[in-house]
């Protein structure tokens, strides 16, 4: 049994909870090692206090579970079988009165949680959110090694993405370009990359088309990679050609917000505080209203993971946790500008995962 099974089982006997049942692919993966990606079929994994877990699959996908290093009992069902009978008939063999579960609330859709319901009638569902986002936060030595390799590989890809800037190509040129070479290093992008020309930089998750690159434009890239499971996300914004004194004043604003950000971070220095220091420095310059989002979020084998960087979140930070800082000013007709790294919380202090050059570049 792993750990991280371990660690969830303790917690299914300290709470005085029967099992859990995991459903969420990244959740899946982070305890048994398992990647599985079931689009409209069941994968779940359940869990017990002291009874062997069962990992159920679609039976395709039994030896890529095996291969992962899974060596406990798998349920593997044909299309044509219904996976919750067999499931509820090897979970019975287990324990056959389960009189509580903990599920994922912010996964398990409402059919899947109708079935465990309508089979489980005298059973209560507690969330088990909370422990899962405790167990992931604080990353161990292995998930940092692929963290990091994963950032090498962004690292790459904004340059990459700066070598591809010239005058007539599309967004979409240049996503296809970073793509390509992503590829070519035998690694993924970990959400669908953006790539965005002047005015269209303006929204911060905008959609990447047509839009041919000008000189005189901001051009911001979010981009991020997958590594052997684990995830990068950065953002960086460059200027094609000479842009105005206003492009460049918001420019640095955003570069000084995060930097303070970036300055504060280290163990037991609240969450809130990091983007209550980047939104005042922003707000003193006068572009509050610009600034519509949460300074960061979480990082590891989901792109956005707990927790969520809000000027509210009272979390102490603890060595180990990733999360990404990323303030921006986005001004319809004007400019859009995000800067973003992947830090790590150290025993004493901050390391700055993702390297590439933050000084605005103006790309001729």
């Amino acid at each position: 049994m792993n750990s991280r099974l371990e660690k969830l089982m303790s917690w299914l006997k300290a709470k005085q909870i029967d099992a859990a049942f995991i459903t969420s692919p990244d959740n899946v993966f982070y305890l048994t090692r398992f990647r599985c990606e079931p689009h409209e079929r069941l994968l779940g994994l359940a869990v017990f206090q002291e009874e062997e877990p069962l990992l159920i699959c679609p039976g395709m996908e039994v030896n890529d579970a095996k291969s992962a290093g899974w060596n406990n009992e798998i349920l593997g069902y044909s299309d044509t079988d219904n996976p919750w009978d067999l499931a509820d008939e090897r979970i019975k063999l287990r324990m056959p009165i389960i009189k509580s579960w903990a599920v994922e609330k912010e996964h398990l859709n409402v059919s899947r949680f109708e079935e465990l319901s309508k089979r489980y009638e005298q059973s209560t569902f507690v969330s088990a959110d909370e422990i899962l986002n405790e167990l992931r936060l604080v990353k161990d030595e292995q998930e940092v090694k692929l963290i990091k390799r994963a950032c090498e590989l962004v690292d790459f890809a904004v340059e990459v993405g700066v070598n591809e800037l010239a005058e007539g190509k599309t967004e979409l040129d240049m996503i296809a370009a970073i793509e390509y070479e992503i590829k070519k290093k035998g690694a993924g992008m970990s959400f669908d990359p953006i790539v965005l020309a002047g005015a269209n930089a303006a929204s911060p998750h905008g959609t990447p088309g047509l839009t041919k690159i000008e000189r005189g434009q901001l051009v911001l890239m979010d981009l991020g990679v997958v590594y052997e499971g684990y995830c990068s996300d950065i953002t960086r914004t460059v200027a094609f050609g000479e842009v105005s004194e206003k492009q460049k004043e918001i420019y640095e604003t955003v570069l000084k917000a995060e930097a303070a950000a970036i300055e504060l971070t280290k163990p037991g220095v609240k969450a809130k505080l990091l983007d209550q220091t980047a939104r005042k420095i922003i707000n003193d310059a006068g572009y509050g209203e610009y600034f519509p989002h949460r300074l960061g979020h979480g990082l590891g084998i989901s792109v956005h993971e707990f927790p969520s960087m809000t000027e509210t979140n009272e979390l102490e930070l603890k060595p180990g946790m990733v999360f990404t800082i990323e303030p921006g000013i986005y001004i319809p007709g004007v400019a859009g500008v995000r800067i973003e790294d992947d830090v790590l919380v150290t025993a004493d202090g901050v390391e700055v995962l993702t390297k590439y050059p933050k000084s605005l570049q103006i790309i001729e």
